[in-house]
């Protein structure tokens, strides 16, 4: 609705605008919108921490190692090595047949994706000869290598309990053959039965190291560990405290010298801000839950503050910077009210000399941020009634208003920053009993926004990975 107000004829163009004015102001300062700022919410969300233990695997090859003997087999045997016919007559011998196989090298383990593999090199040497004094001159002997190879898929069992799951045999590099009379006897059926036999120890130490890992304990540990928390902030103060509440087994992964397991810790992760959280008794280790393919994201949230001063200081250096007409912009509030912000502007002739003179004109809107959470902006701003909508004419700038939009843009790329690094340099410390804890953080994305008393909270949901690593 257009107001249309006649004036008397002797009224001058300057009396009917201190006139308009002084009709208009009081109707703004009656509509001031209330003090109401959000409640203040808690700035929790679930999120997963991964736990990964880490074992060497050179240390695990020495102590399978160390059950190993050097001599794996010695061979004493009688086999029928020639059956033939000779100038007309068939010759049937026997030999007699000895040597021995030996580890040659040490055990050695790698890991190849969700697998351990492992080899051990051996030799052998056996020499043959007849059996009785018509075949004595019979006479062979020979040498051969192979390398005994095991390879594992790591499983966790709801005990907790690491099973080795092994497939294992060997390969010659050259098999072992006797040669008699211009026959070659291949001699690997008598060599491999003690081979296998030796396999049989291997595969058992191996299986009774990997139990003395003792992954339930190293897991109750960190799961102890994950209940401590953390200050990632000094001014303002932020904690995060996580509360995990189920544990899930994530697979086995290895490469040259490390055999990693990881389990997927789900719970709260609730962040603090001013304060720090409240003591949180750890539980018992939860049962061992359904497996995962991998751990999940570390999710927390993060506030970035503005205070309401700084969106003001920034509104009155725009207002400073416009060209003066007969009424001005005297002062500038900002407060919360039911959900917008509200910017509150003292107009007053640029004539009157009283510091506190003038009266209270009322816009609002409700505040947007950027996807990435780096830049608030008012973009709807707006007069609270269609009697303050007349701001612009009387300040004789009709963009009155968009300038206040334009001046109330603030970036927190540098707060947030600062808030990041901060957060992943204290996320990044040892532990206790050779537990260390490494957190990354390397996105964000606005979750909410609220409207303090003191200033306004955007609330990032930050998302990375926290690791409790216990190893190397």
């Amino acid at each position: 609705m257009t107001r249309s107000l006649a004036f008397p004829a002797w009224m001058s163009p300057s009396g009917a605008s201190f006139l308009l004015f002084a009709l208009v102001v009081p109707a703004f300062a009656a509509e001031k919108p209330p003090l109401t700022p959000d409640q203040p919410a808690p700035l929790v969300t679930q999120s997963r921490v991964s736990v990964t233990i880490e074992f060497g695997l050179p240390a695990l090859a020495a102590d399978i190692e160390r059950d190993i003997p050097r001599r794996l087999a010695t061979i004493d045997e009688q086999i029928n090595c020639v059956h033939r016919r000779v100038l007309g007559f068939r010759v049937n011998a026997n030999c007699d047949i000895w040597g021995y196989v030996e580890r040659t090298g040490p055990v050695s383990l790698y890991g190849r994706g969700d697998r351990v593999m492992g080899a051990v090199p051996i030799s052998g040497a056996v020499e043959g000869q007849g059996a009785n004094r018509f075949t004595r001159r019979i006479h062979g002997e020979t040498e051969a290598s192979a390398v005994v190879e095991a390879e594992g898929r790591p499983t966790l069992r709801r005990d907790w309990s690491l099973e080795l799951n092994f497939s294992d045999g060997f390969r010659w590099s050259e098999a072992p053959y006797l040669h008699v009379l211009g026959r070659d006897i291949p001699l690997a059926k008598y060599v491999e039965p003690r081979i296998r036999a030796q396999l049989v120890r291997v595969r058992a130490r191996a299986l009774a190291a990997a139990r003395a890992l003792d992954l339930h304990d190293k897991a109750a540990t960190a799961w102890q560990h994950a209940f401590e928390p953390i200050k990632l902030a000094d001014d303002p103060e932020i904690w995060l405290q996580v509360t995990p509440q189920s544990a899930a087994f994530a697979g086995v992964r290895a490469n040259r010298e490390v055999l990693e397991g990881s389990l997927e810790l789900s719970g709260n992760a609730e962040t603090f801000v001013g304060h720090a959280p409240p003591a949180a008794p750890p539980t018992p280790l939860a049962p061992l839950g359904t497996d995962v393919a991998a751990p999940g994201t570390f999710d927390i949230i993060l506030p970035v503050h503005i205070g309401y001063d700084a969106i003001r200081a920034k509104i009155l250096d725009g207002i400073a910077a416009a060209p003066e007409g007969e009424t001005t912009i005297r002062d500038v509030e900002i407060y919360p009210s039911s959900g917008k912000i509200v910017v509150g502007l003292r107009v007053a002739k640029t004539s009157d000399t009283d510091a506190n003179a003038g009266e209270w004109v009322y816009l609002s809107a409700t505040p947007q941020v950027e996807a990435d959470g780096q830049t608030l902006m008012l973009p709807d701003l707006a007069a609270v009634s269609e009697a303050a909508s007349n701001i612009g004419a009387e300040l004789g700038n009709t963009q009155f208003v968009d300038l206040i939009k334009q001046q109330a843009v603030v970036n927190v790329q540098a707060a947030y920053q600062r808030l990041i690094d901060t957060a992943n340099q204290r996320l990044t410390r040892p532990l206790k009993k050779g537990f260390r804890m490494e957190g990354h953080l390397d996105s964000a994305k606005l979750d909410k926004i609220l409207l303090l008393p003191d200033g306004i909270a955007i609330a990032l949901r930050a998302s990375g990975e926290l690791k409790i690593v216990y190893g190397l």
